[in-house]
């Protein structure tokens, strides 16, 4: 029986990339950054349509492809959102980037599409207690809700990403089971969503909990449709996407300096760093494309508007760090 330590010995250029790499690991991933709406979402403090402008702007020079703008909601529930229309109409679109926003209902997808929207994302969720305080439904509920909008979506030739959060533990009820996640992702994928972003809401995932939820979901759809979305209260976010990464799942979500908070969970940090995750794809060989220097800057850009520390361990040890040292630690 071979070792690892066997394995390794007759050839020292042998490394744990390439082992990683034949178990599927992807030599591209695509980060998708939530900091402009997931995260914004979750911060205390109210922003100017302004700033939320020059943040989606900087991020489109970082290198990143899919920068999630807003969200189309009821500025009575999500008052952080309330100038949705004006931001999404008044970034700088760049070709080869897709903005995404989040539409709930359809009337929230009307009002997208009449601001430019091209790509939305519709929201489900594993556990029925989650469902219920926060839709007034159960999960199986929520997909119908979520039906019209897809269908609207289709007729309009706008693509439709689904979210499915509380995919590994839910804050009403506890561990969530993983033949529950699977089928609401089924769900969501038969409906037309051409990605569905697997969500551990609260950050209780653990690298096991991952493997046990993610082996009965790609037995329903293709790992090369699913995404991954991390919080790190627990600081196991990058522990829980390298396993996903294992899986052959090829797409990330993020946000900047980890805006976002868990509401769930006092204190804690939420929504993983994009710093962080950039900084260990590209320690792996894995290529996203995507500039770190300048995605530190935006941290502190945004970090600076807030009044808040970056959530970002790269961000705050390279605090005052030149271009240069940047460079030569990546």
């Amino acid at each position: 029986m071979f070792t690892l330590r066997t394995l390794l010995k007759p050839n020292i250029n042998i490394t744990l990339r390439t082992i990683a790499t034949s178990r599927g690991t992807p030599n591209a991933v695509r980060i998708v950054e939530v900091g402009p709406r997931d995260g914004l979402q979750n911060e205390p403090k109210l922003l100017p349509a302004s700033v939320k402008i020059a943040l989606i702007n900087q991020l489109s020079e970082t290198g990143l492809r899919t920068i999630e703008a807003t969200s189309f909601v009821s500025p009575k529930w999500v008052p952080q959102m309330g100038d949705n229309t004006e931001v999404l109409r008044g970034i700088q679109k760049r070709t080869g980037i897709t903005y995404p926003v989040l539409t709930p209902n359809l009337k929230g997808f009307e009002s997208a599409l009449k601001a430019g929207a091209t790509e939305v994302a519709v929201f489900g969720a594993a556990s029925d207690s989650f469902s219920m305080k926060n839709i007034n439904c159960t999960a199986a509920e929520s997909i119908k809700r979520f039906q019209p909008v897809i269908e609207a979506a289709q007729r309009a030739e706008v693509k439709v990403r689904g979210y499915v959060s509380t995919v590994v533990g839910c804050p009403y009820e506890g561990a969530v089971k993983p033949s529950a996640v699977a089928k609401i992702v089924n769900a969501l994928f038969s409906l037309g969503c051409y990605e569905i972003s697997l969500g551990d809401t609260i950050g209780v995932g653990t690298p096991g909990s991952m493997r046990r939820m993610l082996d009965e979901v790609v037995k329903v759809v293709p790992p090369k449709k699913l995404a991954v979305h991390c919080h790190d209260t627990y600081g196991q976010a990058l522990a829980n996407i390298l396993v996903s990464l294992e899986y052959g799942i090829s797409v990330v979500d993020s946000s900047v300096s980890g805006l976002g908070g868990c509401p769930y969970a006092r204190g804690a940090s939420g929504n993983v760093a994009t710093e962080d995750v950039v900084y260990m794809l590209h320690g792996m060989g894995i290529e996203t494309g995507v500039d770190l220097e300048k995605l530190i800057a935006v941290g502190r850009y945004i970090c600076n508007e807030l009044g808040r520390p970056s959530e970002s361990k790269v961000n705050r040890a390279w605090k005052g760090a030149t271009p240069q040292k940047i460079k030569e630690n990546c």
